[in-house]
């Protein structure tokens, strides 16, 4: 990249890849065939043939033999070795001098102090928050995928029908078709539906009577990663005891194989967007006839998430204008979204729109832009959702995450609306929605939002619809809602923390609060005694060595307050536990 610095001498080997706004100190050595990721700090290491280095690594005066890898904001320290094929995972620090030997794996957010010489440490989990991810071609390669997919359908009944969709792009039809054969060795039955949006993939779900289904896309938070999610015969996420028995089956190698006349077989369905569609349709209330023109912006960001929303959008009348169609094999990374949603604003004003969209994560997470130009999002566009669908049903009840804002019920309370709070994880939302009566609308503008009527999963198109029915009908501009909402403040916080230090943290949290004042929903959420509107909640992070600190309340110094006060409380107590590192990022 053009941006990189470098500090000569260093010497510079054959075929790599330099990200943008590396550092490379004077005394750099670096062999061939070796990636180093952005924000990289490179401080005199010498970098073996084939070294992965990750985004915002730092390495000093260490050695890093072949064909190792060093993943995201790891710290290898001076003099420190790692030897041929180890894994140092995201945020872990390697001490001064401490020498590791081949094929070794160090957790993410690990310390190492110590010689690793003896064992292999085993992954962590196979399943994340969402699913199954990890680097594209790096972790989650064919081979690794076929395993998956025979590891999958190992827990199975043979003869099961699957379905299996993707996004555009070319790495996922690589690991969806390796993937395919993996179920198909075992004996299951596959229902290929190629490129898909993510909703309609869980629309297909139900409507093809299947046992579950594979989803495969670029992961909507790390450009460079493969997310493969799996869902039950509703659409939904898998279970934490179904990802158990897929883990303990694909860590065992216990398949079993299919005899010839038993391998499974590959159809296409056919006519699925069409039955979406006609299921989209039946839940709007919007005549063709009886409504003012309406005209709206809509960012793909480089990365089609289907083609069917303009088309939906223009059956009830509205003039839609799509930007950025275009597929990218590389997805925009999130500096390149927020200068792209900039940019939205003044072409929203200029063709005079109602309302502009940016729509990500194939099809499930939006951002908003009033007909000023002004973006909505974050708990501001969670809050109008529920604006949007308690208004059009009065009395029904909502499911938000436990850390959405407290204007939620500020907003249910005007329409004698009811409020579920679930886990953070997306599975827990999704079958929140299904599971309770009366459930209008679920989800935060973090995930996306649910509208259970027609599938149980996230939906950007969906929720898109439902804005233009409510502003049609009461002949609004989403600037008016949008300055009806209530007023909250609302920051988050970002601590690392080592994956051994979390439970002892939430253990004396827990122990030094009144009960009374104390939700553990998910994680620990601490109410103001005066006012229950104030809370701070502390959230361990479910994929990375960190924690989450939320803080919400009417006031704005309450808010500070908390952060400041709670951030230095919990370094304090794992200064106490002799916590090797502990760093604070700034708000957020």
């Amino acid at each position: 990249e053009s941006d990189v610095q470098i500090q000569p001498p260093i010497l510079l080997g054959d075929n790599c890849r330099i990200g943008s706004r590396v550092l490379l100190e004077a005394g750099t050595v670096i062999g061939d065939n070796v990636t180093i990721g952005a924000e990289a700090d490179l401080k005199r290491p010498i970098i073996w043939n084939g070294v992965l280095v990750g985004e915002e690594a730092r390495l000093s005066a260490c050695t890093v033999t072949r064909g190792a890898r060093v993943d995201r904001r790891a710290h290898i320290l001076e003099g420190a070795v790692i030897g041929t094929l180890s894994v140092v995972g995201e945020e872990a620090q390697v001490s001064a001098g401490v020498r590791v030997w081949p094929n070794k794996k160090i957790e993410p957010g690990a310390t190492l102090n110590i010689n690793l010489i003896w064992g292999n440490t085993a992954p962590r989990n196979l399943f994340g928050q969402r699913g199954v991810s990890g680097l594209a071609n790096v972790d989650m390669t064919a081979e690794f995928a076929v395993k998956l997919g025979a590891a999958y359908a190992s827990t199975l009944k043979p003869g099961s029908q699957i379905m299996v969709s993707r996004d555009q792009r070319s790495i996922s039809r690589m690991i969806s078709r390796s993937l395919v054969s993996g179920l198909m060795s075992v004996g299951i039955n596959v229902q290929n539906l190629e490129a898909t949006a993510l909703p309609i993939s869980r629309f297909a779900v139900r409507k093809l009577g299947v046992t579950g289904g594979i989803h495969v896309r670029l992961h909507p938070d790390r450009s460079n990663f493969i997310l493969i999610e799996f869902f039950d015969e509703y659409g939904i996420n898998l279970s934490k005891a179904k990802e158990k028995k897929i883990e303990g089956a694909f860590f065992k190698e216990d398949f079993r194989r299919a005899a010839i006349e038993e391998i499974g077989n590959i159809t296409y369905p056919s006519q699925i967007l069409e039955s979406y569609a006609a299921g989209f349709d039946r839940l709007l209330n919007i005549s063709h006839h009886n409504q003012r023109q309406f005209k709206v912006a809509i960012d793909y960001i480089y990365a089609v998430s289907g083609a069917i929303l303009p088309h939906l959008l223009n059956k009830v009348g509205c003039d839609v204008v799509v930007l950025n169609a275009s597929l990218r094999q590389i997805p925009p990374t999130l500096q390149e979204r927020e200068e792209l949603l900039a940019q939205l604003g003044p072409v929203v004003k200029a063709l005079k729109a109602n309302l502009g969209v940016q729509v990500s994560a194939n099809g499930e997470q939006l951002v908003l832009v009033d007909e000023t130009g002004r973006a909505i999002e974050g708990e501001r566009l969670t809050a109008l959702m529920v604006e949007i669908s308690l208004r059009a049903n009065p009395r029904g009840t909502v499911v938000v995450p436990v850390h959405a804002a407290s204007s939620v019920e500020a907003v249910a309370r005007r329409h004698y609306g009811q409020v579920i709070r679930t886990k953070v994880n997306p599975t827990a939302l999704m079958e929140a929605c299904r599971e309770n009566f009366g459930v209008v609308m679920g989800g935060s503008a973090e995930t996306g939002f649910i509208f259970p009527q027609l599938h149980p999963g996230f939906d950007a198109m969906l929720a898109i619809a439902k804005l233009i029915e409510l502003l049609t009908l009461q002949d609004q501009t989403i600037g008016q809602l949008r300055a009806e909402l209530p007023l909250v403040y609302y920051q988050t916080q970002m601590l690392r923390c080592p994956w051994n230090r979390k439970g002892s943290l939430m253990r004396h949290l827990v122990e030094t609060h009144p009960p009374e004042q104390l939700e553990l929903i998910d994680g620990v959420k601490i109410k103001d005694a005066r006012e229950p509107d104030n809370w701070i909640l502390i959230l361990p992070d479910a994929g990375e060595p960190l924690i989450r600190l939320v803080a919400n309340g009417r006031d704005r110094n309450w808010v500070d307050t908390a952060l400041k006060e709670y951030g230095q409380r919990l370094q304090n107590i794992a200064a106490l536990e002799d916590a090797m590192y502990f760093d604070l990022e700034p708000p957020v």
